[in-house]
This record gives structure tokens, C-alpha cells and sequence, in this order.
């Protein structure tokens, strides 16, 4: 059985542990990702399986439909928003999804860009090793406000490591958040204005749902202190398209924290947040650590060791009619 795995970004795939459920199949993998719609069908279009790394290919129709043995898309993790589900049906293409949630790792990248941005770490970091020495004053963590948007299960661990850190959650989201926080002692805004306006730094972690894209524009940045922090470790999307770049040239808020971006991979230094001394990036590295990355792969790995012996499995898509029950 021939599997493709596109935008292995990190050229890491076949060193987990977990790769040897597959490495007796043939395996391609591409780091780079395709140039354009062509080139991705060319790498894709003699796969029986394609591995799908969260939402780094967009599986539209027009690449579907010229995919003629494509049988599986195994999806690394729970879901996706970049698969055209009805199209995959309608050709036969089963869509099977992982079972976990590990919330760890994206808190965990949180925090750390929390702490570094409010210390300056990276800009002095780099200072350092231009031979200059450090010029700027940071600000301090402990007693100013953390606003949490969304107190769910990467939320929640984000608001305990502010309040370890001697932080003021103030927390904000729906009823199971406004629930949360008050079992957690923690504060709930009055209103997303009150959280937007009251946080020293500002956290978002709701779910992409259609109701949540574009769920922050620029009236809420401008709301937010001068010397606030906005810190996106979710989805791009929850922004409003460009409100984040026009609020930071606005000067409210005054720093900004990003690992996610409306378009992905950034390369060449290609962004115009890049070119900006008071926002911090990193490169979607919310969920990449080994362990995340052995348990989302070994599960989509599980599932193409059930379609190669023809077993049931957890389907995105359950109606399809399969063009093969096996390959």
C-alpha cells in the first residue's frame, strides 16, 4: 500500500516510535510543502492513503477529485476545517480521525510565551548575541490580570500556571467557562469589553467554530491597555482578518504573542509580524513535542492498520461508501 504524508514540517515522521505500525508499507514523505495545487496532486495522486498533519493540506474538492486512488485520509488528531467531508464522500473517501485531546502542550507553549514576551527574553536573547547590551525594562507578572478566553481544557491549565505565577485570572467564555471559574475561585468578566479592557494579558482559547471565527476584531484590541499583551496559541481565524496587525499599529494592545497565522507555513521571513520588535512568533509549535506527537500519530497510524485488515474504524465521515473496503 503506497501512504503519502505531506508537510511533514519538522522531517520527523518515520524517527517515532509509532512509525513502525506503517514502515513495512510505502511510505513518501515531503517536507516542503507542494507550490501549488499541481504540484500537491503530482506527490498525492498515487497514494492509496494520505496522512493528514492537522490542517497543513487543504483537501478541497478540486484536489479530491484528482486524487483517483485515494481511498483514505487518515487525519492526525480529532478533526479538521481544511476537508471538503461531502466531496470526500460523495468519491469514496474515508476520513478517519483520532481519539485524544492533550491540552498540555499548547498551555504549555502559552506560558512560555507569556513569560518571555512580558520579560523581554527573546529581544534581549538576541540583543545578546549582536554583542549589545540589554536597553529595555519588562514588566512584571505577578499581580497584574490574566484574561482567559475560553476556560476550557487548554484554557483552565493556562490560567493556573498565571495564578502559580501570581496572576489575577480574570476568565470569560461561555456557561461551562463562566461555570469553571467559579468552582476555580477565579474571576469572570462582566462582558468580553470588561475582559478586553481590564487584562494586562490577554489569552484566547476558544474552539474554531463557525460562530467563533472572527470572534475578536479590532474594536476589542482597542479596548486593551497600551502596554497589554495578546497572546494566540488557538487559531488565526478567532481574529478578525488583519485586526490584529492594524490594533498593534495602533498601539492598543502594545505586544502581542502569536503561534498560529491567517495563511501557513510563513517562510522567508515573510510576514509583516516578523518585522515588528514588540510581537513574539513562533512557528505553530503549540502541539509539537514528542509525546503529542507519538500519541496523535500512533492513533492515525492504528487507523490505517485497521483499513489495511479491513476493521471498523472512527470514521469523520461514517455514511461513505468506501471505493475499496482494503486496499
Amino acid at each position: 500500500m503506497k501512504i503519502a504524508i505531506p508537510d511533514d514540517y519538522q522531517d520527523m515522521v518515520d524517527r517515532l516510535q509509532c512509525f513502525s505500525l506503517i514502515r513495512h508499507h510505502d511510505v513518501v514523505r515531503y517536507r516542503e510543502p507542494a507550490r501549488d495545487l499541481d504540484q500537491l496532486v503530482e506527490r498525492l495522486k498515487d497514494a492509496d492513503v494520505v496522512v493528514s498533519i492537522r490542517e497543513r493540506v487543504h483537501f478541497s474538492r478540486a484536489l479530491l477529485e484528482r486524487l483517483p486512488r485515494c481511498k483514505l485520509i487518515a487525519l492526525v488528531g480529532r478533526n479538521s476545517q481544511r476537508i471538503d467531508f461531502a466531496a470526500a464522500t460523495a468519491l469514496g473517501i474515508a476520513v478517519s480521525t483520532g481519539a485524544s485531546s492533550s491540552p498540555e502542550a499548547p498551555a504549555e507553549l502559552t506560558l512560555a510565551l507569556i513569560v518571555a514576551s512580558r520579560r523581554n527574553v527573546a529581544l534581549e536573547a538576541e540583543r545578546m548575541k549582536r554583542g549589545d547590551w540589554p536597553c529595555t525594562l519588562s514588566h512584571r507578572l505577578r499581580g497584574s490580570t490574566l484574561g482567559v478566553y475560553g476556560l476550557g481544557a487548554i484554557g483552565a491549565l493556562v490560567a493556573a500556571g498565571g495564578n502559580g505565577l501570581g496572576m489575577k485570572v480574570l476568565a470569560f467564555g461561555q456557561k461551562n467557562s463562566q461555570e469553571k471559574a467559579a468552582a476555580l475561585g477565579y474571576e469572570f468578566a462582566r462582558s468580553k469589553a470588561d475582559l478586553f479592557e481590564r487584562a494586562d494579558v490577554l489569552s484566547i482559547g476558544i474552539r474554531l467554530q463557525r460562530e467563533t471565527r472572527g470572534i475578536v476584531g479590532l474594536a476589542d484590541f482597542a479596548r486593551m491597555k497600551p502596554t497589554a499583551l495578546f497572546v494566540n496559541v488557538a487559531r488565526a481565524e478567532l481574529v478578525q482578518p488583519g485586526a490584529l496587525l492594524e490594533a498593534l499599529r495602533n498601539g492598543r494592545p502594545g505586544y502581542a504573542a502569536v503561534d498560529v497565522y491567517e495563511q501557513e507555513p510563513i517562510t522567508g521571513g515573510n510576514h509583516p509580524f516578523l518585522k515588528m520588535p514588540n510581537v513574539l512568533c513562533t512557528p505553530h509549535l503549540g502541539w509539537a513535542e514528542w509525546d503529542n506527537f507519538e500519541l496523535y500519530f500512533r492513533e492515525c497510524f492504528e487507523q490505517i492498520q485497521k483499513f489495511e485488515k479491513g476493521e471498523p474504524m472512527r470514521l469523520a465521515n461514517p455514511t461513505v461508501k468506501p471505493r475499496a473496503s482494503r486496499p
